[in-house]
């Protein structure tokens, strides 16, 4: 739904008029000990009417850019000068958050909140959730982006997922330069992507981030980048004034996984660089035993760009290594 004059918006406890920013929480649970579990949200509701822009963050709990990049958004954008409204859950995943882990620690069966989606009104304790925030979303979000990253075992670099729709592949673009690793999901399933999908409106996936990046200036560096992209967003689809960018080039690609040839200690190729194009052939990283010698290579599967590699060396024959964007063209 798009905005209308004068109108209010709520989510869960929160409710904004135009021209406010309130805080709130969707409530969800509570524990046995009789703690309450909820999700934080945030609206800005705009003072002009115009599309609601809605942005998640940590589904995963060890992914914690979302919450970063939805805290300094927050502080560039004036609903007095917002046509629209932006909301905000910059954690969805309250419990695997405060355990620092993908998924959360009570849950077994549905650990991973990004595969279940539209969760179960009576499932599991994360289907719950999921289903709850789900309710929230799909009835007020026009367009959304649910912010990701390598979490505690990778660092992935600027990529996007979309399901093809020409609507998704705007949406990926307006999240601006340097954001053209754009890759196909054309079946979503699990997601909030998903979700939006199926009632005719727009999710993506971004991702960045990861435990490389968790020092305090590359932690902030990826938080604000982040960000960027959430202004960008919104200078894109007018409903603040400002220039959107957009990435050049832009591609179009699929995703593959590179797994361990062997156990040992994994070293990337000298010179190789994340988003950067590769032929077919060309050495991503080599695998060492404990004695120096190559046990196993990695190289490029097609022509196409590494976004993602993982962040401690010591490897297992079938560990994952590496995701790779083999790319089909570049996009319009």
């Amino acid at each position: 739904m798009s905005t209308t004059a004068g109108q209010s918006l709520t989510v869960g406890t929160a409710t904004a008029k135009p021209g406010e920013v309130v805080r709130g929480a969707i409530p969800v649970a509570e524990l046995s000990a009789g703690t309450k579990i909820e999700m934080p949200v945030v609206i800005i509701n705009g003072a002009k009417p115009g599309p609601v822009f809605w942005v998640n963050g940590a589904i995963h709990g060890d992914e914690p850019e979302g919450p970063m990049a939805c805290q300094l958004a927050m502080q560039r954008i004036d609903p007095a000068k917002l046509s629209g409204a932006v909301i905000m859950v910059p954690v969805i995943n309250v419990l695997a958050f405060a355990a620092a882990e993908r998924g959360s620690p009570l849950d077994t069966f549905s650990y991973d909140m990004n595969r279940i989606y539209p969760g179960k009104p009576n499932g599991y304790f994360s289907e719950r959730i999921a289903h709850i925030h789900k309710e929230a979303m799909v009835a007020l979000a026009d367009i959304e982006i649910s912010i990701h990253s390598g979490g505690a075992h990778s660092f992935l670099d600027k990529a996007i997922f979309v399901d093809e729709r020409p609507e998704s592949v705007e949406l990926a673009k307006a999240m601006g330069d340097g954001w053209g690793c754009i890759m196909s999901n054309f079946n979503p399933t699990g997601s909030p992507m998903a979700v939006l999908k199926d009632v005719g409106k727009v999710g993506i996936t971004v991702e960045l981030g990861g435990r490389s990046a968790t020092s305090p200036e590359r932690f902030r560096y990826v938080g604000e980048e982040l960000a960027n992209s959430i202004l960008n967003i919104c200078y894109h689809y007018k409903m603040l004034e400002g220039t959107a960018t957009y990435p050049t080039p832009c591609y179009k690609g699929v995703q593959e996984a590179l797994l361990a040839p062997a156990s040992g200690i994994f070293l990337p190729a000298e010179g190789v660089d994340f988003l950067t194009m590769m032929k077919k052939g060309d050495p991503i990283a080599r695998i060492i035993n404990v004695f120096g010698d190559t046990v196993g290579e990695l190289s490029a599967p097609a022509d196409g760009m590494f976004f993602g590699l993982r962040a401690l060396p010591n490897v297992t024959l079938g560990d994952w290594c590496c995701f790779f964007c083999k790319v089909e063209g570049e996009r319009d």
